[in-house]
C-alpha cells in the first residue's frame, strides 16, 4: 500500500492507524533518511496504544520501552548498530516475544534479524511536492 501525506499530522495518523490494527508480537520496520518521519510514525502508533509519554528516538540507548493500555511498545533505533550481534547483547530476541509491538527505526541495518512476517514501512520525501510531503510505502 502507498500513502501520501502533506503534513506531520497526516503522517502521524498513518502511524495511529497502524497502531490501532497492531497485534501482540507485531514487528514494524521503519526505513527512510534522517528527518523523514520515522519517529512521527512511532508517535502515532504510541497514541493508538494510549501511551501518554513523550516518544523520542532512542538513538543512544537503542531501545525505549513504553507501557500501553493493552500492548506495550518497544521502540528501537538501530542507526548506530555496526554489528548485528550488538542486538543480541541487548536482548533483542526477548523483545520480539514479549507480547508487545516492536517498532524499529533504521531496520534495514539489521535486516537479517527481522522476522519474516514483519511490516516494512518505507518513508520518502519529495521536496518538489512540498516540505512536509511524504510517500509512505507499507509492505506486509
Amino acid at each position: 500500500m502507498i500513502c501520501e501525506t502533506y503534513s506531520t499530522e497526516e503522517t502521524k495518523m498513518i502511524g495511529n492507524n497502524i497502531g490501532r490494527n497492531a497485534k501482540p508480537d507485531d514487528v514494524i520496520c521503519l526505513v527512510g533518511d534522517l528527518g523523514v518521519g520515522k519517529t512521527i510514525i512511532t508517535k502515532g502508533i504510541a497514541e493508538a496504544l494510549r501511551i501518554n509519554e513523550n516518544i523520542t528516538s532512542p538513538t543512544f540507548t537503542i531501545v525505549n520501552e513504553y507501557e500501553g493500555v493493552n500492548l506495550n511498545l518497544y521502540h528501537f533505533d538501530t542507526y548506530r548498530i555496526v554489528d548485528e550481534n550488538e542486538m543480541w547483547e541487548i536482548g533483542f530476541e526477548e523483545y520480539l516475544y514479549k507480547k508487545g509491538i516492536c517498532v524499529i527505526e533504521w531496520a534495514d541495518t539489521i535486516k537479517n534479524l527481522i522476522p519474516k512476517n514483519s511490516i516494512w514501512i518505507y518513508i520518502e520525501k519529495d521536496l518538489s511536492k512540498g516540505e512536509e510531503y511524504r510517500k509512505i510505502t507499507i509492505e506486509n
